[in-house]
């Protein structure tokens, strides 16, 4: 029987306990400073806007924990000492382990602006992050977002729910360009802009200024304008939360390294979730990735190493969804900001303005690469398997019925598609199959 102990109750650290759980009778104690149990930080942008509560937010019931014995432990840890397999607490206790799993989570990016910490001004990542975004709103008319992506698009829903007036700062020509091709970046930016919120593109955060109570007044960007608010979420991303790993002899880049079963350097010590920087390459995903799903794989990989079946983490081709306002996006496989110099590519828009395509295929093997959706239901299943099996941007395009999801009364495209697909492409020919 080992002792382990997890640092972090979030989605990796959880899925950790509970895959251990089912397959050994180990003692487990999962730590967390941030809550008492586990939660789903993807939800927490509907606590804010009414739609759920703090409660409806926990997977499991409180009960759970105890009768599948697994401890928990609200506390802080300030040092890991790997020489001696213990913990200090900033409760003043120590604790002793046999494996360790570090699943620290992020910390939202901040850049070193003016008046970044006066109050008032914020990330969003945690459930800390709500309560305090909870009181520095009350009563403000309005605010100002620094930083696309997807954490950026939740908070101004957040806010325009409360009837606050909210102006977004984006450097970028479009709204999430360094990530999106600039086709979906532009449909986005309209869509942001539909509701009613004042984007600003290729402006910058210069500084944000405090008034006599120390509370934000303005922010002040690039192009010296001043723009008056009483509160500024920063949203410009998140880095792994690694500073409890100072002096553990545990190696840290940007984040906790690991090699192929999520191991660190350090005997018995493992990393998983938001944390972690992979030291090995993986075809298409990035050494730092953090997803919720990802977590969730980590956290299954893991507790099967440690309970003696060692099993390397091969997440398979990338995928992720997100929501931007009411248009939902999905992707899968990779599709780049730019084409490269390899790759074709067959852009399609609805007429809406509100639901579009985006394939990328190898120019000479005619390989389907990846795809970006908006607005359109698609499976995941359909997309993992034509990634692994290689197939071809004809074959996608014949069988995109068999990955719709939509519910049976919505408008299908594929036709649509298809056809734009053949004038767009001349000599290429879909042999589809209408169902």
């Amino acid at each position: 029987m080992q002792h382990i102990v997890i640092i972090g109750n979030g989605i990796s650290g959880t899925t950790a306990a509970r895959h251990i759980r089912k397959r050994s009778n180990h003692p487990i104690t999962v730590i967390s400073s941030e809550t008492k149990h586990f939660y789903s930080r993807t939800a927490i942008m509907y606590i804010y806007m009414g739609h759920m509560t703090y409660e409806n937010t926990k997977p499991y019931e409180d009960r759970f924990w105890k009768k599948n014995r697994i401890d928990l432990l609200h506390d802080h840890v300030e040092k890991i000492e790997t020489s001696t397999k213990s913990l200090q607490l900033r409760s003043g206790n120590k604790l002793s382990y046999d494996s360790l799993i570090i699943a620290t989570g992020s910390t939202s990016n901040k850049f070193g602006w003016p008046g970044q910490d006066i109050k008032g001004v914020q990330g969003l990542y945690g459930y800390p992050d709500l309560l305090q975004m909870e009181e520095s709103t009350k009563g403000i008319q309005q605010a100002v977002i620094v930083g696309g992506g997807l954490i950026g698009i939740e908070m101004a829903e957040m806010l325009l729910s409360r009837e606050i007036n909210v102006t977004f700062l984006i450097r970028e020509p479009e709204f999430w360009s360094i990530a999106l091709p600039m086709q979906e970046a532009n449909l986005i930016s309209r869509h942001i802009r539909s509701h009613h919120v004042n984007l600003k593109l290729l402006t910058e955060l210069k500084e944000i200024q405090a008034d006599d109570r120390g509370h934000v007044k303005a922010v002040v960007t690039n192009a010296g304008e001043t723009i008056p608010c009483q509160f500024v979420g920063l949203t410009v991303g998140v880095s792994p939360n690694i500073d409890l790993l100072k002096d553990s002899g545990i190696q840290t880049k940007r984040g906790v390294l690991v090699d192929k079963f999520l191991q660190t350097n350090a005997p018995d010590v493992y990393a998983i979730g938001d944390c972690v920087e992979r030291i090995y390459d993986l075809p298409g995903r990035k050494n730092i990735e953090q997803v919720w799903y990802t977590g969730r794989m980590m956290g299954e990989v893991v507790a099967q190493t440690i309970c003696g079946e060692k099993t390397k983490y091969e997440p398979g081709p990338w995928f992720n969804s997100a929501k931007f306002f009411d248009i939902e996006y999905q992707t899968y496989g990779n599709v780049g900001n730019e084409v490269k110099e390899n790759e074709a590519e067959f852009y399609w828009e609805h007429s809406s303005g509100t639901k579009c395509i985006h394939f990328v295929w190898d120019k000479r093997s005619h390989q389907f690469i990846g795809i970006n959706v908006f607005g359109i239901r698609l499976r995941h299943e359909c997309f993992d398997r034509w990634i692994r099996e290689k197939q071809s941007i004809q074959f996608v395009l014949e069988n995109l019925s068999d990955a719709n999801f939509d519910p049976e009364f919505f408008t299908r495209y594929e036709e649509e598609i298809n056809e734009a697909f053949v004038n767009a492409n001349p000599g290429q020919t879909l042999n589809t199959v209408t169902r």
